[in-house]
């Protein structure tokens, strides 16, 4: 499916009906490794419209020259959202640079925001990241980037990489995202804090952006949960998939509780 927001025209998939869940993924990928891990968790619970878009210069979605900068794909994902969404409340929910988006999209929209999950997430204040370290490795499992990215290097997870992570590789428009990455940094003032219900999860073992800067979000929003999940690193949805099932879960129950 597609739809033009601005000057792009963003690719889309969809599962469910109900109130929509918008589900960003991170840099490198497409929509394929966002739907892997948490159409799961998503998808066992009734009354969600799952929407998992290519980010703009990833999978099916182009990055058209004039996306200069992470505001221009931040205008892109809003206006993408008050389409899809009918101009209805959504959930947004981020992993990586999803997330980062996520995060300002849930800033700039707080009327529109229903609830925000934050599933490992890029941040400009990340520190004490940590060196990448296994924790199940086996010599030669899979390419270099597979094992930089996995802290649970096993055969299902290769298996997992290899079905929802690789193939988007070359489908990355990398001019466009090193267009935009030189100016990365958001503009958007995440004061006043966004006060609906949130959920951050991090992987203590993340030496891709760490857990410390994740776990400071928690004093930022009035109404987060926060876990730091041991034995999972920034490929933690992969990783730790039961937990991140029931922390989504009780999360989707609190947006339940508190719709807006």
């Amino acid at each position: 499916m597609e739809i033009r927001a601005g000057e792009t025209v963003v690719h889309y998939v969809e599962h469910g009906a109900g109130r929509p869940v918008l589900v960003l993924h991170g840099a490198g990928v497409d929509h394929r490794e966002a739907e892997s891990c948490f159409e799961p968790a998503l998808g066992a619970v009734a009354g969600w419209r799952r929407i998992y878009p290519d980010l703009p210069g990833m999978g099916a979605t182009p990055a058209p020259e004039t996306l200069c900068s992470a505001d221009d794909v931040l205008d892109t994902l809003l206006d993408f959202a008050e389409q899809v969404s009918g101009g209805t409340g959504y959930l947004i929910v981020g992993h990586s640079a999803g997330a980062y988006y996520a995060q300002a999209m849930a800033a700039r929209r707080a009327e529109r925001v229903a609830g925000l999950a934050l599933i490992c997430p890029l941040l400009p204040g990340a520190r004490d990241v940590p060196e990448h370290r296994a924790v199940v490795a086996a010599d030669e499992l899979g390419d270099e980037v597979f094992r930089s990215y996995f802290v649970m290097q096993t055969p299902e997870m290769l298996e997992r990489y290899e079905r929802f992570v690789a193939p988007a590789a070359p489908l990355v428009d990398q001019t466009a995202l090193d267009r935009i990455g030189e100016r990365w940094v958001l503009a958007v003032d995440p004061a006043p804090a966004y006060p609906g219900p949130t959920v951050i999860v991090a992987g203590r073992l993340d030496s891709t952006v760490g857990y410390a800067a994740a776990a400071d979000l928690v004093d930022q929003y009035p109404r987060a949960s926060l876990a730091v999940v041991d034995d999972a690193g920034h490929a933690l949805p992969h990783e730790q998939p039961a937990l991140l099932r029931a922390l989504l879960a009780e999360w989707l129950a609190r947006v339940g509780r508190h719709s807006v």
